[in-house]
């Protein structure tokens, strides 16, 4: 196939980038690199576009329209994606022109569009959290996504379109991220200095973690899949208590948690998420491969030789 990943420099996108490249696939990437790093693409060999979709964009400027004219499926990753971004006018702007911009280069060549949601738009509703029930907007990034699904369920019997609801995703090439990067991430180097690891009191805060491999398994699958919104989670939810014990089994720590207040207004904080995975189970035919602990073990193989 030949396929478009937009946000292919950021965290998701370069994995998936590099995943469907290892598949043999040709791939273009764009990235503005706003947030996203070119060091996640060290070995990366196809064509890289330095643009912002959520500007005025044509591809045809960046693009050799006798050779790369269409692409058979469009990976829209690019996005504001940390949902305590200072400007919540900004998050709205960029993520619903972007998305707007890709629905019509998707129209315009007949591409399937895969788009990346977000579990942050069911707030702190009930769980198992499933696509149909009632959302609950805490944050200006968890508005656009929703916005984004709504067009996405009008136009599902015009085009090809999949939305995926990722949840707590970790693993590979997610460092860049700094403060909105996986508390696995954030937890683990505090534990390898031998740092009592520092959770929110007391600990009892659960989340549907996944690790980065099979998120990019599920959007793979996704292009295959007919039009709809998907959740892409384990369907376990694991508290932070649970996830330190993890920790310290696969580190080989004994480390006890440092409780502290959140700083955070908790009407904008998201307690709880844990995925219904019936619809991605049926309709993507996606499982993951990976458990928790499965999943931390090889990320910390990863950073020992990467990092």
């Amino acid at each position: 196939m030949k396929c478009l990943v937009t946000g292919g420099a950021g965290f998701i996108g370069s994995n998936l980038a590099l995943e469907l490249e290892k598949q043999g696939h040709k791939v273009t990437i764009i990235d503005n690199l706003l947030t996203g790093t070119k060091d996640n693409l060290k070995t990366f060999k196809g064509k890289f576009i330095e643009a912002d979709i959520s500007k005025d964009f044509k591809i045809e400027e960046f693009i050799d329209p006798e050779t790369d004219k269409q692409f058979d499926i469009i990976f829209h990753l690019a996005a504001i994606t940390d949902p305590r971004f200072k400007d919540d006018r900004e998050t709205l702007r960029a993520n619903l022109t972007g998305f707007r911009n890709m629905i019509e280069l998707a129209q315009k060549n007949n591409s399937k569009l895969v788009y990346a949601s977000t579990a942050n738009l069911y707030g702190n509703t009930k769980t198992p959290m499933k696509e149909d029930q009632n959302k609950e907007i805490i944050t200006a990034y968890g508005k656009s996504k929703l916005d984004m699904d709504i067009a996405a369920n009008k136009l599902k019997h015009d085009m090809h379109i999949v939305g995926l609801r990722y949840f707590n995703v970790f693993g590979p090439r997610e460092t860049h991220k700094g403060r909105p990067a996986s508390m696995i991430l954030h937890l683990s180097k505090q534990m390898k200095e031998n740092k009592n690891p520092r959770i929110f009191k007391n600990g009892e805060q659960i989340r549907d973690h996944i690790y980065v491999k099979d998120v990019v398994k599920a959007t793979i699958l996704a292009a295959e899949a007919e039009s709809g919104i998907y959740n892409v989670g384990t369907g376990i939810g694991t508290d932070f208590n649970e996830l330190i014990n993890i920790l310290n089994q696969v580190l080989n720590t004994n480390l006890k948690p440092e409780y502290f207040e959140s700083p955070y207004n908790m009407k904008t904080y998201q307690s709880n998420t844990q995925a219904d995975t019936t619809l991605a189970e049926s309709k993507l035919k996606f499982k993951p491969d990976f458990t928790l602990k499965q999943g931390i073990e090889d990320y910390m193989v990863w950073l020992e030789a990467n990092e």
